[in-house]
């Protein structure tokens, strides 16, 4: 575990970090599968189908996912997994969306874009309205899935924090994130806004 993970654990002993992959999961080289290991308290939503994505049937298991514990979760997703949460948290009941404490949004893939895949095409169109808890949205400037200029479109709507990284792709193995310990920054960050907004209602 590195220094930042062993300092989150010890400022967030209780919370639950909900893994949320996109297209085709996340294989065990890939920065989400490291965090697991490494961040305390982990789950991942696990999809049936990881290769021919369907909008309801994601919802309804991240949905079940995030419902099978009382602890505060806070969501660490990557690519259709961002989009996936901007569609859950549409329509998710008040009860389940409490349990959620903040959203890191890793790469989100644009499933409007001219030549996206037709196996992500079920996902469109991606709502728009403000995510319901505190979130940071992470992109590229080359990244294939979602221009620089789209990530922050989506992240003024969700009414993320947004950072658009110089020349990281789409923050995935191909790209050269593995372990990505870098990103346990954005993760620090994040958790200290979700402690901020936890004091302001308190």
């Amino acid at each position: 575990m590195t220094r930042l993970a062993s300092i989150l654990s010890e400022a967030t002993s209780m919370i639950r970090y909900l893994i949320v992959p996109g297209w085709k999961g996340s294989p065990a080289a890939h920065w989400q599968s490291h965090w697991q290991h490494s961040l305390p308290s982990s789950a991942r939503v696990e999809q049936a189908d990881w290769l021919n994505p369907r909008r309801d049937r994601w919802i309804a298991e991240l949905d079940r996912t995030v419902a099978m514990s009382a602890q505060p979760t806070i969501l660490i997703a990557h690519s259709l997994g961002c989009i996936t949460i901007a569609h859950w948290a549409a329509q998710a009941s008040m009860d389940t969306l409490q349990r959620v404490r903040g959203a890191l949004l890793v790469a989100p893939a644009d499933v409007q874009r001219d030549g996206c895949p037709d196996a992500l095409r079920d996902f469109a169109p991606i709502p728009r309205q403000a995510l319901p808890f505190p979130s940071l949205l992470i992109g590229s400037d080359n990244d294939a899935a979602a221009t620089a200029e789209r990530a922050i479109e989506l992240g003024q709507e969700w009414g993320s924090e947004t950072v658009i990284l110089k020349g990281v792709g789409h923050i995935n193995t191909q790209s050269g994130h593995t372990r990505w310990t870098s990103g346990f920054a954005y993760l620090y960050r994040l958790q200290h806004r979700v402690a901020q907004e936890a004091r302001k209602s308190a």
